[in-house]
């Protein structure tokens, strides 16, 4: 979700399944998932367990954060694979949240994962109410000027829509005069936007641009006919249309692929040891098979960098 947008750029499960939770993606500080050693719920990585604590990790960790044992950590659970509200309605589940909780193991921590509005994250982390955000955000050289990332996935922005009378769309240029849904926040909100600008100035009709506090509202205005097009980041989208049950398809070609990047405050001191805890979950396999029992292990990395912004 992302400037990225991917969410950064940024699908809770879609049409019928998103939907189905959509009531239950609040920004509700209840909404949580504390535990870093194992999970009940049906994110549970390919591993039963979670990983050991790596001492020279944990070594890094700073005293505040080691004091407390756990790391908060932020996401907007409307973004299925990426991360969702599991059928307890309340715990967050996906991607974003096993990994968070196998780093939070080989740092010798706990995770305690956090329901939030995806344009409530970074205030949040500015103002120490999380430790980290990890919630499809696209590593941007305009959000490294207020958070530090640590790159760990590779996504693009898709195209989805209505399966029945979906409209040709092969790129942003073909956005004009079309009604395209998106969530607040996201880079996909100022792609379109910006697109629509590009119309306007070229003699054509602009893009109508909706924007949803989450992603849900999104592919609700879709599915209902409010709007003809929706853009997300392209594991989201391709997880949508695959659980919509053929209600929805993807159009195009995904386009600005981006590094995703785990958000913190710059005076955390947490960079250091966040990229050690990548690199560690990447070196043991842990990483590679959380991302393929998500099937977006297309995305996958093996060189995380602190602030690896593209653009």
């Amino acid at each position: 979700m992302s400037d990225f947008a991917p969410r950064g750029t940024a699908l809770a499960a879609l049409a019928v399944i998103a939907f189905a939770v959509a009531g239950c993606g609040s920004s509700n500080d209840n909404n949580s998932s504390s535990s870093s050693t194992s999970s009940s719920s049906s994110s549970t990585p390919a591993t039963s367990t979670a990983p050991a604590k790596d001492a020279q990790v944990a070594a890094l960790v700073p005293a505040a954060i080691k004091s407390k044992g756990t790391l908060t950590v932020a996401a907007d659970a409307t973004y299925a694979p990426n991360e969702f509200i599991g059928s307890n309605g309340k715990t967050v589940e996906g991607m974003d949240a096993d990994l968070a909780k196998a780093l939070a193991s080989v740092m010798g921590l706990k995770a305690s994962v956090k329901n939030q509005t995806f344009d409530s994250i970074i205030p949040g982390l500015a103002s120490n109410k999380y430790d980290l955000g990890m919630s499809s955000f696209t590593d941007t050289k305009e959000r490294e000027k207020t958070v530090d990332f640590v790159t760990y996935f590779s996504a693009g922005t898709s195209f989805y829509a209505k399966t029945q009378g979906a409209p040709t769309v092969n790129g942003l240029a073909d956005l004009c005069g079309l009604k395209v849904a998106v969530e607040k926040g996201t880079t996909q909100a100022d792609d379109s936007t910006a697109q629509s600008k590009k119309c306007t100035a070229a003699g054509k009709k602009p893009v109508t641009v909706t924007v949803f506090p989450d992603q849900n509202g999104a592919n609700l205005a879709i599915s209902s006919g409010r709007a003809q097009v929706g853009m997300a980041d392209s594991p989201v989208a391709a997880y949508q249309v695959k659980k919509s049950n053929g209600q929805f398809k993807l159009l195009g070609q995904p386009y600005g692929t981006a590094p995703y990047g785990i958000a913190m405050n710059k005076k955390s001191g947490l960079a250091k040891p966040v990229l050690a805890g990548m690199k560690a979950l990447i070196a043991d396999g842990t990483y590679k098979q959380i991302l393929t029992h998500w099937g977006i292990q297309a995305g996958a990395i093996s060189n995380p960098v602190i602030n690896g912004a593209t653009s």
